[in-house]
């Protein structure tokens, strides 16, 4: 029967025709692949669009996805030879969603594991995780491509390419850029710019030289690699393993998509067909065209003219989301977000969405009409027009600060009496409602304050000496902490916060904070330092130990928290202090080693209290805590009046409500100047 095995052969051809359009993957051998939005494993928020287009991430903030070659790869011809030279191109785009950056980023990988269930989220681009980031036994590969600079990991800048083993700290980086074959020079890239790249990562056996190279689409690949390293990566891959992509985002949302990619073992990587690729997604805002720009004034005009009712609707409405721009402000821009969608997202600045008041303004729950994201913003009221330049690039500086004990401040708006700043949303709120509560409301045990006094103190070791400028915070008190998913303790509200260069004086100026936490030296001098921060810190300490603020009114009488503390180490009943709702559930070294720190950091002269430094030291237990000594003042209390009258103390400063749930100190408002 030639005739039906003839008809057989053919059935079968069209078959496997019909499956490699399907998978849209061309096979070049056994050792060698393409791929044009393939069938793919994929894990996490990971999705292959109609269009062919990987997408590793969604438009959800705190996520991570992971795409993976269906089958391992074998690296060594046999068992216990060196692992083959390999080559792997592939085309990837970064598409922001709300604003024009991102958080974190995405990486190539060789694994010889496709389960990264246990990798963080947040700077950890979906790979590791703080316990096993660094160990030897992860066999991990990667060259990853970041859109954010994180201190801990030696992140050269936000837009770099780096090549990795094992650890998120990377062996080589370099800041994005492709060599220009015209000049002979490396031209800049930015890895942020919703246009499509391609990446070449060559491994040689032979020299054990690891070489990536980046260029914009549109060009061949350059003469010369961005990157290049030198590892064995026979004492590293184990076989066999698997092939892939992660990515993931932090507090800014974005998309990490890659649209198509190669492999050869012991073979070039085939060449990619762009004509085949499929197209970036298009998000975020669309731009209005300079035609209709023109045009809409004049129709509104004409409009104004025919109907006179109109006239005042358009008005109230113009006057409803008007802003105050500044030609300075243009260099701010992807930092600035419009009041239009901060009024919306706050669904008109309801009290339902109230987060919480005092003399500082009020914060409000907010959610990003375009990115769904959900963030915090506070309301500032300002009449003063000067310095507000200085203030503006100090509030955008203050937006770079990457740390995971700081609660990021994501940009700002300004309209006519009022200040407008942005933040990451922290879901638990601040940290004085679990301390002042009532005893029927849940608090926080003790692991837990212990937890956050040492994020707190983290965060602050980052601003003071980790960071490209020192950043005096003014303000570190238990309304200023706030509470992640998981009871992190984060560092918020810069609105006072100070910049300067490292190794420079800080200038005086006019005294702010709250009055409980201000340091002695402050009303004399009227000079922030980190030694005040210091002393604020220490304050706060014995408030989180204590359960107790600062200065607790009784009828005509206050109490002074630290004095009350002092009085007791005096007595050597000094653990008599902790808060009655700990119980005994509470480790008396630990506790121990928190009041005597609090009392250090806050004593009355400035040269006697630790660094952040040191204390990070203590709180680890990694040199004992100096003792403290005994003709220490037994009341270091300051007058408020004699605060009030003092020359430098600012003029514009008032006195909290004592209502439930207001910031309990004295406050200043932005008016009195920073």
């Amino acid at each position: 029967m030639p005739g039906m095995e003839h008809l057989y052969f053919l059935l079968q051809l069209l078959f496997s025709m019909a499956l490699n359009l399907l998978y849209s993957t061309t096979a070049a051998g056994e050792d060698q692949f393409i791929q044009y939005g393939s069938i793919l494993n994929l894990d996490g928020a990971a999705t292959v669009t109609a269009d062919g287009v990987l997408e590793l991430t969604n438009h959800t903030v705190h996520i991570k996805g992971h795409a993976f070659y269906p089958t391992p790869w074998q690296f060594r011809k046999s068992p216990g030879e060196m692992v083959q030279s390999f080559s792997v191109t592939f085309v990837f785009g970064i598409v922001p969603i709300s604003s024009d950056e991102c958080t974190d980023g995405m990486s190539f990988l060789v694994s010889p594991i496709e389960d990264f269930s246990g990798a963080q989220t947040s700077q950890y681009l979906g790979l590791l995780n703080k316990t096993s980031d660094g160990k030897q036994s992860n066999h991990l590969f990667a060259v990853e491509l970041d859109s954010s600079q994180n201190d801990e990991f030696k992140d050269i800048d936000d837009n770099h390419i780096g090549i990795n083993i094992n650890s998120l700290t990377s062996l080589q980086s370099k800041s994005a850029a492709f060599y220009d074959e015209k000049n002979g020079m490396f031209k800049n890239l930015s890895l942020v710019s919703r246009k499509e790249m391609q990446v070449w990562v060559d491994y040689d056996c032979e020299t054990t030289h690891i070489n990536v190279t980046l260029a914009p689409l549109s060009l061949a690949k350059p003469s010369k690699p961005l990157l290049s390293a030198t590892y064995n990566l026979s004492t590293l891959l184990e076989d066999p393993s698997y092939i892939g992509f992660s990515a993931s985002t932090g507090p800014i949302n974005c998309l990490y998509c890659v649209l198509g990619w190669s492999m050869g073992i012991d073979h070039p990587a085939p060449l990619i067909d762009i004509t085949k690729l499929p197209k970036l997604p298009h998000v975020g805002k669309k731009h209005h065209s300079k035609v209709l720009e023109i045009i809409l004034p004049i129709a509104t005009a004409m409009f104004i003219l025919l109907v006179g009712t109109i006239i005042i609707l358009l008005v109230w409405w113009r006057m409803r989301y008007a802003e105050i721009h500044e030609d300075w402000e243009a260099e701010f821009g992807p930092h600035r977000f419009s009041y239009k969608d901060l009024f919306h997202a706050t669904d008109g600045f309801k009290n339902k969405n109230l987060l919480g008041q005092g003399g500082f303004g009020k914060v409000y729950k907010a959610v990003l009409p375009v990115s769904k994201l959900e963030v915090a913003v506070k309301r500032v009221s300002h009449e003063s027009k000067q310095g507000m330049k200085e203030f503006i690039a100090e509030v955008v500086s203050i937006g770079r600060l990457r740390h995971r004990n700081l609660v990021q401040l994501l940009g700002y708006c300004r309209r006519k009496g009022e200040l407008l700043l942005v933040y990451e949303y922290m879901s638990n709120g601040s940290l004085d409602k679990y301390l002042h509560c009532d005893d029927n409301k849940p608090t926080l045990d003790w692991d837990q304050r212990f937890q956050i006094i040492k994020g707190v103190a983290s965060g602050l070791l980052y601003l003071h000496d980790r960071w490209e400028k020192v950043v005096i915070h003014r303000d570190i008190k238990a309304s200023n902490v706030l509470l992640d998913s998981e009871i992190n303790g984060r560092l918020g509200d810069f609105g006072l916060a100070k910049l300067y260069d490292h190794g420079t004086d800080p200038q005086a100026t006019h005294v702010v904070g709250t009055i409980g936490y201000l340091a002695p030296e402050l009303a004399r001098t009227g000079k922030a330092t980190t030694q005040t921060d210091v002393y604020a810190f220490g304050i706060f300490i014995l408030e989180v130990t204590c359960g107790r603020r600062p200065i607790n009114s009784h009828d005509d009488s206050s109490q002074i928290l630290i004095d009350w503390v002092v009085e007791n180490w005096h007595k050597g009943s000094l653990t008599h202090t902790l808060d009655r709702r700990l119980q005994n559930n509470y480790n008396a070294d630990e506790v121990g080693l928190v009041l005597n720190l609090g009392l250090l950091c806050a004593h009355p002269f400035s040269n006697a209290r630790p660094s952040m430094r040191q204390v990070i030291q203590y709180l680890n237990s990694e040199m004992p805590l100096p003792e403290l000594m005994p003709t220490m003042p037994t009341n270091i209390r300051y007058s408020l009046l004699g605060l009030m009258q003092n020359e430098g103390f600012d003029q514009y400063a008032s006195l909290p409500s004592s209502t439930a749930g207001t910031n309990n100190g004295l406050t200043t408002s932005l008016s009195s100047g920073r």
